[in-house]
């Protein structure tokens, strides 16, 4: 490491010296550039360079060197590392097998103090079977000579029995024992081929078992340490839901409070909702009395609207026919035939459709006025000029001599011709004339109507109170399905039983309403159709 910081001291102050040398060639350079300095000082300048190039070359081989050396350091630098990084790995197996055998060494201690106990055990028992032994070879003793007398006498007995079977049982055995050896020596050489073959077979199961043996040793090593990972784990869950169980019985108990309370007030709501309920069938039982209240005056009300409108719609029509007739007397007297200028309760907006539609009628016919007026000023104009051309052409014939056949012919057409002018000229009066008095009808038309009008704005209060109690009547509740009852045509006579009765309930109720009319004539009379005829005509 020394030697390479060295090297690279070295190498720092070599591009220096480097650097340095290239700025005074850039110097030089420019000196060069500027005016004659190439012709007085070349040869300098060429030793110079000379010996800069020879510094330059040795420079490059000292880079070179130092370059082949520094690429030798960092392959030994890596290699350095790696071999460390194989060092660190084989010292953290080395620690865990450290680890492993440290339990093991915990555990065979406890074993071997097991052993101990158990030994000692065996040590107490042993001495008592020692004594018991030497009880026992005492009695042994004295049973033998007791015994070893009769067993001799026997003995010599048996023995010369034995003497004549072993005799004859030695000829047997000779005979079976080569027999015997021959098939032993047969089997002796098969079993030791078969000793040997087994023999392979031990030894590479032996390999087997040995490799089986140390990757079950790294399996139990990681069981080892996988349980005890677990077991604390374990633990740790166990207080956990020691923790959890306390705290569930402090909820159990907190419920259990709360839902005796509820059943409390469970049973307080069910009384209160007894009396509730008698209570809501006592205002069920009001409300129907009162909807059947309703339900009758809506059904006069409903009785007194259809007259109403039946009314109206007479109105309508008579006011309409007097539209239609041309004659102011004529219109006049139908009006009053019907009961003209009296105070009739109707509806403002049907009032003024009608004067609407009327003021429509009279604005057509101020038009047709404007254009029949526009005519007549038109054909006086053309007769002005016909005069004026008549009175030229007389001047000519006065001036000028011609036949007098020709000249009479020639009056007699322009006075045919002013003859026609003068009764087209009478009718257009005429028609102006009728205009006219049209215009004038109409004008009375649109100020009775305006009175009218007037009047009904007077009644506008009673005709509000009026459409305010029928709103009221038809928003009550149940009233929009409830039956309506038809009413029929009934004659006059009822009719006018039902609207006399009308005026009596609302001066009950303080507010004025004028009788109404009674309309006897149930048709228009005969004259009107006439008129009607005559105006299609």
């Amino acid at each position: 490491m020394e030697s390479y910081e060295t090297e690279r001291r070295n190498r720092s102050e070599l591009d220096v010296r480097c650097q340095r040398l290239t700025l005074e060639l850039a110097d030089t350079k420019q000196m060069v550039h500027q005016g004659d300095y190439r012709q007085e000082n070349y040869d300098k300048v060429k030793c110079e360079r000379d010996a800069f190039e020879h510094e330059l070359s040795e420079l490059r081989r000292k880079y070179e060197i130092l370059d082949v050396s520094h690429t030798a350091l960092t392959k030994e630098r890596n290699d350095l590392s790696k071999e460390v990084a194989t060092s660190q790995q084989s010292l953290t197996l080395l620690q865990k097998d450290k680890d492993y055998l440290n339990r093991q060494n915990m555990e065979l201690s406890v074993r071997c103090a097991h052993e101990e106990d158990r030994l000692e055990r065996l040590q107490v028992q042993l001495e008592d079977a020692k004594k018991t032994r030497e009880e026992m070879y005492e009695k042994y003793v004295t049973s033998r000579d007791h015994y070893k007398t009769e067993y001799e006498n026997k003995l010599h007995d048996e023995l010369e029995q034995i003497r004549l079977k072993t005799a004859q049982e030695i000829e047997h055995l000779r005979t079976a024992t080569k027999e015997m050896y021959e098939r032993e020596n047969r089997n002796l050489r098969e079993a030791r081929d078969n000793a040997v073959t087994e023999k392979e077979r031990a030894v590479a199961s032996g390999k087997d078992a040995f490799a089986k043996y140390e990757q079950l040793l790294e399996q139990y090593r990681q069981l080892q340490l996988s349980t005890e990972s677990k077991v604390t784990e374990l633990l740790h869950q166990n207080k956990l839901k020691a923790f959890e169980s306390e705290r569930m019985q402090l909820v159990q108990e907190e419920t259990s409070k709360n839902l005796s309370q509820c059943q409390l007030e469970c049973e307080k709501y069910q009384r209160k909702l007894e009396v509730l309920t008698k209570e809501f069938y006592n205002l069920e039982a009001v409300n129907k009395k009162q909807i059947l209240e309703l339900q009758s005056q809506n059904s006069d009300y409903q009785a007194r609207l259809n007259t109403y409108e039946k009314m109206e719609k007479e109105l309508d029509e008579i006011i309409m026919q007097t539209a239609e007739l041309e004659d102011e007397d004529e219109a006049e007297r139908v009006l009053f035939s019907y009961g003209y200028g009296a105070n009739v309760p109707t509806t403002a907006k049907r009032r003024l459709k009608q004067s609407v539609h009327l003021a429509r009628r009279l604005l057509q016919l101020e038009k047709q006025n404007s254009l029949l007026t526009k005519d007549l000023e038109h054909q006086k104009e053309q007769v002005a000029q016909i005069s004026e051309e008549l009175g030229r052409a007389n001047s000519l014939l006065n001036q000028v001599q011609q036949p007098y056949r020709y000249l009479i012919e020639s009056v007699q057409q322009r006075d045919s011709q002013i003859l026609l002018h003068k009764e087209h000229i009478a009718q257009l009066e005429k028609d102006v004339g009728l205009l006219n008095k049209e215009k004038t009808a109409l004008l009375r038309v649109k100020n009775q109507m305006a009175t009218d009008l007037e009047r009904l704005l007077n009644h506008r209060e009673e005709l509000a109170a009026m459409k305010q109690m029928l709103i009221n009547l038809h928003g009550q509740p149940h009233g929009d399905n409830l039956p309506q009852k038809r009413v029929k045509n009934q004659p006059a006579k009822a009719r006018s039983g039902s609207s006399v009765n009308l005026p009596l309930e609302r001066e009950a109720e303080n507010v004025f309403v004028p009788k109404p009319t009674l309309f006897t004539n149930e048709a228009p009379p005969p004259w009107s159709k006439k008129e009607k005829q005559k105006k299609t005509q």
